[in-house]
């Protein structure tokens, strides 16, 4: 049974430089599908042309939080050219990350807004970055995102009531390694709660290595597997019952060609 990584920075280094080698381990271990996600217009662009070199990758564009004070109306209108590319299958990653602040709140939500008008007038998903910013991100999607019902919280480790609200929403929620990690029993909880039709998993790579490889100091595609059955025991499932169901999760949400 194969698996998709819905959630990779496969243009970031030392990924990108290898990409021939990061992909074929992935396969070995069969994660044979994967998005991309970019986070400027560099990445965006790389994301794209990844998608467009390789079969079953594809790619999503977005502009992270972090750079918010950077935007400008050019920048918005080179992203919704570049997301119209047939690989594109996602806006994002977009949101909140009011952890680091390296950009105003003000400006993210501005950006943030942005990004939810673009997914909406190109018939998108959305991908959310979320860090101790749910409330503000919640209220900014009923305001602004309340006709988009394809958004997934990626990178989730929030708790069990979040996940219900992000849920009763009829949104979607993504688990990285993190939910693997010993001191990880909020996420664990979380994940247990989250329905097959609304649950994906993803690596976040090159970052947050699962157990028991978390001293892989570079994360990659072919890890998802240990996340993948840490899960599947979670929700005391058999492997390819979980993975063919998560699949199925994957490709309604993002419009992946069935095959």
């Amino acid at each position: 049974m194969f698996l998709i990584d819905t959630h990779s920075h496969l243009t970031f280094d030392p990924l990108f430089a290898d990409i021939d080698n990061v992909l074929q381990r992935s396969r070995a271990a069969g994660i044979t599908s994967w998005i991309t996600v970019g986070t400027d217009h560099d990445h965006n662009k790389k994301a794209v042309e990844l998608a467009s070199r390789f079969d079953n990758l594809y790619a999503a564009v977005g502009i992270h939080p972090h750079y918010a004070k950077s935007i400008t109306a050019q920048s918005i209108a080179a992203l919704k050219q570049i997301a119209q590319h047939e690989k594109v299958v996602a806006i994002g990653e977009t949101g909140l990350d009011f952890h680091y602040n390296f950009s105003a709140h003000t400006d993210q939500q501005r950006l943030f807004v942005e990004h939810l008008n673009v997914a909406r007038e190109l018939n998108l998903p959305v991908i959310i970055h979320c860090r101790e910013a749910f409330d503000e991100t919640i209220d900014v999607l009923n305001r602004y995102g309340a006709s988009l019902r394809k958004i997934v919280f990626h990178c989730f480790s929030g708790s069990p009531p979040q996940a219900k609200i992000v849920l009763n929403n009829g949104w979607y929620i993504s688990f990285t390694g993190v939910v693997t990690f010993k001191n990880a029993s909020i996420a664990k909880e979380a994940a247990e709660l989250v329905p097959l039709d609304r649950l994906m998993i993803e690596t976040d790579c090159p970052y947050i290595s699962p157990e028991p490889m978390r001293k892989q100091k570079i994360n990659e595609p072919a890890l998802l597997i240990h996340t993948a059955n840490f899960i599947a025991e979670l929700k005391k499932m058999d492997f390819d019952s979980f993975a063919s169901a998560i699949n199925s999760t994957t490709k309604s949400f993002f419009g992946l060609p069935e095959k």
